[in-house]
């Protein structure tokens, strides 16, 4: 690993650190408003999309805080010198190449704008790799998943980064099993860094959070083998547990603090939790709808399972779904915002940190249209 660029840390920083806004790399511009504003748009600058961005018409998000693309190719070149000397996460030449395309490194810096450093979005940056790696080993036929393998790969996949513990044999069976795979290494080596500068609550909260994306992803490939879509309502259910929920939960350990676990344990910051994720996921769905129509391939999301239950056109279906999307954000926002005016800084920053999330999301969806998403079906 590089060494951090000048002006970082070496070393995790307190988890009580609250600072009174941005304060992270690529922040100085930046000044916050008040936390308990309804809206709950952090940042009063204005956001700078860059001119490439291209959104849905009538899609409702928080704006991004930040859009360093410096920043973003510096963890975009230490996330490769990982994936290639430490993990060995994409032998294949193409499979690297679709790595450094899906450019992490900007989605990073766009969903954690109170990152302190390049070692935070880095713990971030690794565990999004990983993540998309177990998917596409283990889920996506054109790298060898199957669908008759999948569930036993994926419980594998979760004892990479919650460990197996058996007799000392079977122990050393296990530890070579993940040793083999470059999904399970690179999952195994993320999850290390991130228990370098996480708390052991957040560490589990990761790990209770895995296991519901992989419960999500098993789902989808029943619904996938049997070529059947699902009911809006059971389909919004697998989105719940098959979404980006795992990145969002990171946004206070990204942020050097720690949201205590018997308050992120309450039902309405769960249910705040919830809503950001799920609107994340369903603006993914939007925008890679003509990508995964171009496929050829089953597939199925909240535009065509509308469109199955209404009977309708995926254009009419289209713009039910960013109706769905919409009243979602607005959801959020109106159980951010109360929580964020009763529950104390912590709870405000955090709050903040999920509407970040939605804004950088929807920010690096908008900025990949034309190379990887569109714009409608």
């Amino acid at each position: 690993m590089k060494a951090p660029t000048p002006g970082t840390t070496d070393s995790p920083m307190p988890m009580t650190r609250l600072p009174t806004g941005p304060t992270g790399l690529g922040t100085s511009s930046l000044r916050l408003g008040p936390l308990v504003e309804p809206s709950l748009t952090v940042p009063v600058a204005e956001p700078s999309p860059p001119s490439s961005s291209q959104y849905i018409e009538g899609l409702y998000c928080p704006p991004a805080v930040r859009d360093d693309r410096v920043l973003a190719d510096e963890v975009n070149a230490r996330l490769v010198e990982w994936a290639e000397k430490e993990v060995d996460l994409y032998p294949d030449a193409d499979l690297r190449d679709a790595l450094v395309g899906f450019d992490a490194g900007r989605s990073v810096v766009l969903c954690h704008p109170d990152a302190p450093d390049v070692d935070h979005l880095m713990a971030a940056a690794r565990l999004l790799a990983a993540e998309n790696a177990v998917d596409d080993y283990f889920c996506e036929a054109e790298y060898g998943g199957t669908a008759n393998r999948r569930g036993a790969a994926l419980a594998v996949a979760q004892s990479a980064i919650d460990p197996a513990h058996n007799t000392l044999r079977y122990e050393a069976d296990w530890r070579a099993g993940v040793a083999s795979h470059p999904a399970l290494r690179s999952m195994r080596s993320a999850m290390e860094y991130f228990d370098a500068l996480a708390t052991p609550a957040q560490s589990h909260r990761f790990r209770h959070d895995i296991a519901n994306l992989y419960l999500g992803y098993n789902a989808e490939g029943d619904c996938i083998t049997q070529h059947r879509t699902p009911a809006v309502w059971e389909y919004l259910v697998q989105r719940q547990f098959n979404s980006f929920r795992p990145c969002l939960t990171l946004t206070d350990s990204v942020g050097g603090y720690e949201l205590p676990a018997h308050l992120f344990a309450e039902p309405a910051v769960q249910r705040a939790v919830a809503l950001s994720s799920n609107a994340s996921t369903i603006c993914n769905d939007l925008y890679s709808l003509r990508k995964e129509q171009a496929s050829g391939r089953f597939h199925y999301s909240l535009p065509t399972a509308i469109a199955a239950e209404e009977d309708c056109s995926i254009e009419d279906a289209f713009q039910l779904a960013i109706e769905v999307h919409n009243d979602i954000v607005h959801r959020f926002e109106e159980q951010a915002a109360e929580l964020a005016a009763t529950g104390g800084p912590l709870m405000a920053r955090f709050m903040a940190g999920l509407s970040n999330w939605l804004g950088g999301n929807h920010e690096w969806h908008a900025g990949n249209v034309g190379t990887r998403y569109a714009t409608s079906p």
